[in-house]
């Protein structure tokens, strides 16, 4: 894996945000790769409760300034970093003030979804995107991590299917338990046609729930892992008869060569 370029893109990242199953394995994968000489970026949200004095992220002039049009707005791209201590590993934090300001992650004080969910994972995936090409660095693998980076298996395989700087890129996906109650706005269908995404490729989220959506992400990646153990019975099936090269779950003193493996000889 040596000098192998991975790319990890996340809803969550440990120290950034709480622990759970999502943020930890965000950080462990990078570990792990970064610890045997592999190139690794990680990219995720700013969202607004991530205190910025304390982790010392600052705005990157250079890559900043863009426009990204979400349903026909023009919506500001705004990027920052910050590296991760002891490990010299750089986080890039994609944000917009509409999207990412308010003091929470994914739902209101009430634990209600915020209704423009949708629109900030599209702005998400196309952010990564955006940012990656001017930063002039191609990944070899990209590895998703939960809901909110989900659609960037779709974008890059539809919306940025003519960008010839990811012909070679991989995507795997990691699946987990912990995802949304209910529905994303029944408009993401709607919203990601605005991008030329057909409805035909959209189909299986005319209802966006969280289950719908992770299908939608596994047909559009070619590996996956499995993140939790006991996953969703729904799920796990799905996976096993996707016909993709995946990775049971498995605890964290056999994960990493495991993993390694699984890139080596499945997905590379």
């Amino acid at each position: 894996m040596e000098e192998k370029r991975i790319l990890y893109v996340s809803s969550e990242v440990v120290p950034y945000l709480a622990e759970n199953e999502v943020s930890l394995q965000s950080y462990e994968f990078p570990k792990m790769i970064n610890d045997i000489g592999g190139q690794i970026r990680i990219f995720m949200p700013r969202y607004g409760n991530i205190n910025e004095r304390r982790h010392q992220l600052h705005e990157v002039i250079r890559l900043s300034g863009m426009n990204l049009v979400v349903n026909d707005m023009d919506m500001p791209l705004i990027i920052k970093v910050a590296s991760i201590p002891k490990e010299r590993i750089q986080v890039y934090f994609i944000d917009n003030d509409e999207y990412f300001k308010r003091k929470a992650t994914f739902t209101d004080e009430e634990g209600v979804l915020y209704p423009d969910n949708d629109e900030r994972a599209i702005f998400f995936a196309k952010g990564v995107v955006e940012t990656v090409k001017k930063l002039n660095w191609v990944p070899d693998v990209i590895h998703v991590h939960g809901w909110m980076a989900s659609l960037l298996p779709v974008y890059l395989k539809h919306y940025y299917k003519n960008e010839g700087i990811f012909a070679d890129t991989k995507i795997i996906t990691s699946v987990y338990n912990l995802g949304y109650e209910g529905e994303l706005n029944s408009e993401l269908v709607g919203k990601m046609s605005f991008d030329n995404i057909s409805k035909e490729v959209t189909k299986d989220i005319q209802n966006p729930n969280y289950e719908n959506l992770m299908k939608l992400t596994i047909d559009h990646s070619d590996g996956v892992v499995v993140g939790s153990e006991g996953l969703n019975p729904t799920l796990t099936k799905y996976i096993e008869t996707s016909g993709k090269p995946f990775l049971p779950f498995a605890s964290k003193d056999k994960i990493s060569t495991m993993y390694t493996d699984f890139i080596k000889e499945h997905i590379l």
